[in-house]
């Protein structure tokens, strides 16, 4: 007999559950969030405006798929020019980005109306890197001798590219740069010099914006700020509040949110209070929970893993996702600022969406080596006694 598809999948089968349920989820919220972005976006094409997202989640199931069948050491060997390519195309989008919403975070593709988010592909290419730079390094860790450039440095440029035009992702990216090390076991005061110059690039962001406005969106930092710790909030936080509140503990059934109709980005960076709306508490537990299974789970194969880049790598692509989809929740129930971070899978957004399912695929590829050789260990023949 033929086995089925999903059973054919190797690595851990609870992180495939978790990427596939948190599709489902996908789906369903934005079905219900398109009924009122269609109007608003799409003419009331409705069917157009699924249909886009659905070639996305397709697009990226089959992306996850090839990272998982890809090998996870040839991702260290493609490090360096995943890095190489990430810093140009930031300074590429810098100089000739497509500018929404004063600012300058996407590249639209020749001849054609596709819109490539650069952020997106450098946090995947930069934890690929610190990966194998940590593992690369590990004999000059305890010195703590020539780490600042092949390290520290790719941080700060890759977060400092970042920041101009989307502060909340480089923070966050850094974040998790800055973990990573800590996993590595670099010396804690190299993590303090790291995070000292982190603070010394963005006091020089800050100064670039009071100089040249155009060049950094500090008056949108302030804004946002000021905004939360005057304690007035913005329309969309207010509905978001009401659509949490209205949820109650089972929620008002699925396609039946009603906020859904007036918050602006209820498909994106709010979709979470649509989920809660029409799931409740329980709903939203379910989502929680499994971004924070997802990081347990990587913690597993951490502990597991014989190589350290694997196991680096495929941690610091678990907490990304984790750390931005907390960071998402908060923001929808008024524990941080706005920031326009999406949550990661769930919300309907083609280059956000395509990478995260990319960096589940890595990570299941490092699972799925990890799964090899410990049954290759449970395996081993028993030699016969000579008589």
């Amino acid at each position: 007999m033929n086995a089925s598809p999903l059973r054919s999948l190797r690595g851990d089968t609870t992180i495939w559950f978790i990427f596939f349920v948190l599709i489902i989820f996908s789906m369903l919220a934005v079905y219900s969030a398109s009924a009122s972005l269609s109007v608003r976006m799409d003419g009331g094409q409705y069917e157009i405006t699924l249909a886009k997202h659905a070639v996305h989640v397709l697009l990226g199931i089959a992306l996850a798929y090839g990272a998982y069948r890809t090998p996870h050491y040839r991702f260290k060997s493609l490090a360096p020019w995943l890095l190489g390519g990430s810093i140009v195309l930031l300074i590429y989008t810098i100089l000739y980005g497509v500018e929404l919403s004063h600012a300058r975070r996407w590249l639209e593709l020749p001849f054609t109306s596709i819109r490539f988010q650069t952020s997106d592909f450098a946090k995947i290419g930069l934890i690929v890197y610190l990966a194998r730079a940590v593992s690369a390094y590990q004999d000059r860790l305890k010195e703590g001798k020539g780490l600042f450039w092949p390290i520290i440095a790719p941080v700060l440029i890759v977060c400092g590219l970042i920041a101009p035009s989307d502060l909340s992702t480089a923070m966050m990216l850094f974040a998790t740069c800055v973990v990573m090390l800590f996993i590595g076991r670099l010396p804690m005061k190299y993590i303090g010099y790291a995070i000292i110059a982190g603070i010394v690039v963005f006091a020089m962001l800050i100064v670039i914006g009071t100089i040249a406005p155009d060049m950094v969106r500090l008056e949108t930092w302030i804004s946002r700020l000021t905004t939360f710790y005057n304690g007035s909030e913005a329309d969309q936080v207010v509905r978001s509040k009401i659509a949490i509140a209205t949820g109650g503990v089972f929620g008002e059934g699925a396609g039946m949110s009603v906020q859904r109709s007036f918050i602006p980005t209820s498909h994106a960076d709010f979709i979470y209070p649509v989920i809660v709306e029409e799931y409740g508490l329980v709903g939203s537990f379910v989502v929680i929970g499994l971004y924070l299974w997802l990081f347990i789970r990587s913690c597993r194969l951490l502990t597991k893993s014989t190589k350290l880049f694997g196991a680096i790598m495929a941690i610091g692509l678990s907490l990304l996702i984790v750390m931005q989809a907390l960071a998402n929740i908060a923001v929808a129930v008024n524990l941080f600022p706005v920031t326009g971070l999406t949550l990661p899978i769930i919300s309907r957004g083609g280059t956000s969406l395509v990478f995260s399912c990319i960096a589940f695929g890595i990570i299941l590829s490092v699972s799925k080596v990890i799964e090899e050789k410990g049954k290759l260990k449970k395996a081993k023949p028993v030699r016969a006694k000579a008589v």
